[in-house]
């Protein structure tokens, strides 16, 4: 189903319907990221730009809007505008090394 399609739906739910069908799922991803997090803490090494991603693309949750996802994403691109002479890894990070 399109992103459209699934936020029109949405739009025609009251919010104590959509937090009965997905408040729980949420719960434990929240609690899932919060252990996460908990682990890093708790290990040895050189902070990681990831982790430095998540930590702060958590303000971004608390904005007001219907935006978020789009905003989060953006937040973690790379701003540059000129390609990389190589790639710096093999895959993708999910997150811009550079993140600040």
């Amino acid at each position: 189903m399109a992103l459209h399609a699934l936020s029109t739906i949405d739009s025609v739910r009251t919010k104590e319907q959509v937090a009965d069908m997905h408040f729980m799922e949420a719960r434990s991803k929240l609690l899932e990221l919060a252990a996460f997090l908990d682990r890093v803490e708790r290990a040895t090494g050189a902070p990681d730009y990831r982790i430095k991603g998540l930590q702060s693309a958590l303000p971004l949750l608390l904005k007001d809007g219907t935006e978020r996802v789009a905003t989060i994403l953006h937040h973690w691109s790379d701003p540059t505008i000129n390609p990389a002479d190589k790639a710096e890894t093999k895959a993708a990070s999910g997150v811009w090394s550079g993140i600040k």
